[in-house]
């Protein structure tokens, strides 16, 4: 966690919920009263008017919880310190890439919650936007290396639940949650380093030559020429996904 204790000093500004994402992420945990959010960081899509208790590693995550967020302890996907069907669902939010087990996380979400297990993640199949091809494909390199595929990522969860359903989850051009593909249709807010400083992957490499080229593009008009049908584009499915994966009754 030593990488979210570095960066997290931008997130309370730059990562704030985007409200159709949280529709979206509500949506998936339609009926569960209670929810762990594993991996919490600092309380982002916690769904309201349910009970949240919230797990997190980083401690520099856990001090920058707003006031009146759910109660955060501090502990790994690995090892959830919570017993058997603790909750009705269980839920990871763009976290499971830094899990250092991901099949081992699985199986805890899977243990502590009754009903659900609810997923948003990135999958590698899909297409490259043009941050990650043009400029920095290293880290869509990084990203391929360490995230599953649909079909990977299905076959590891099949034999735990019941039944897994993967939903795109397009991203609105004016999201508010400055996540790597959140500014698709703003290129300018990549040249920020405040904003990049809320992004995980660019803490991971030299960024200093994309910077460069992506600046000299956007000044030349180059990006525009090469990008100019994303202006008239509302969303883009950028390989996000919900994945809702639902729990054999079982008694608690």
């Amino acid at each position: 966690m030593a990488l979210y204790d570095d960066i997290g000093h931008s997130y309370t500004e730059f990562r704030r919920p985007d409200h159709r994402i949280a529709s979206s992420i509500d949506a998936a945990l339609e009926g569960a009263l209670s929810v762990v959010n594993v991996g919490a960081g600092t309380g982002s899509y916690e769904p309201i008017g349910r009970t949240v208790l919230a797990v997190e590693l980083s401690e520099s995550m856990i001090r920058r919880r707003p006031a009146g967020t759910a109660l955060c302890v501090c502990g790994s996907a690995e090892a959830l310190p919570l017993r058997t069907c603790f909750v009705d669902a269980a839920l990871a939010v763009l976290t499971i890439h830094h899990w250092k087990d991901f099949e081992r996380g699985l199986n805890e979400m899977a243990r502590v919650a009754r009903k659900r297990v609810v997923l948003l993640t990135w999958v590698p199949d899909a297409a490259l936007f043009w941050l990650t091809k043009d400029y920095f494909p290293e880290i869509a390199a990084h990203d391929r290396a360490i995230f599953p595929d649909t079909a990977t990522l299905v076959a590891m969860l099949r034999p735990r639940f019941e039944s897994v359903h993967v939903s795109p989850l397009p991203i609105p051009h004016d999201c508010t949650d400055g996540f790597l593909g959140a500014y698709w249709r703003r290129p300018e807010s990549y040249l920020s380093a405040e904003a990049r400083g809320a992004i995980s992957s660019f803490a991971r490499i030299d960024a200093e030559a994309g910077l460069a080229s992506l600046r000299s593009d956007l000044s030349s008009g180059r990006w525009s020429e090469r990008n100019h049908h994303l202006l008239a584009m509302d969303t883009l499915d950028l390989g996000y996904r919900i994945v809702r994966c639902e729990i054999d009754d079982r008694d608690s």
